[in-house]
């Protein structure tokens, strides 16, 4: 979560589990998050607690991106003070 956000804030709703193992991502956080028809979401169970996490793939890799490129610029400013 941002800060400043909290739990009330990303709380959209239930969904009901279908005969199928099927839910319905309510509406509002299909329209807010830009999730759309045929687009990939990732499935995790969550490593602690009983529960699942989804994750849209681009968001994923956007996310990861972002992070290596972090890594990148703190080993630069790592090596850059190891020459002074």
């Amino acid at each position: 979560m941002k800060c400043g956000q909290n739990f009330d804030d990303a709380f959209y709703g239930s969904a009901t589990v279908g005969d199928r193992g099927q839910i319905v991502i309510p509406a509002e956080a299909r329209h807010e998050l830009g999730i759309n028809p045929g687009d990939k979401v990732l499935i995790m169970r969550h490593p602690i607690h009983k529960g699942l996490m989804m994750f849209q793939l681009d968001a994923v890799r956007e996310f990861l991106d972002e992070f290596a490129a972090g890594i990148q610029r703190l080993e630069t400013r790592v090596q850059e003070g190891d020459q002074e």
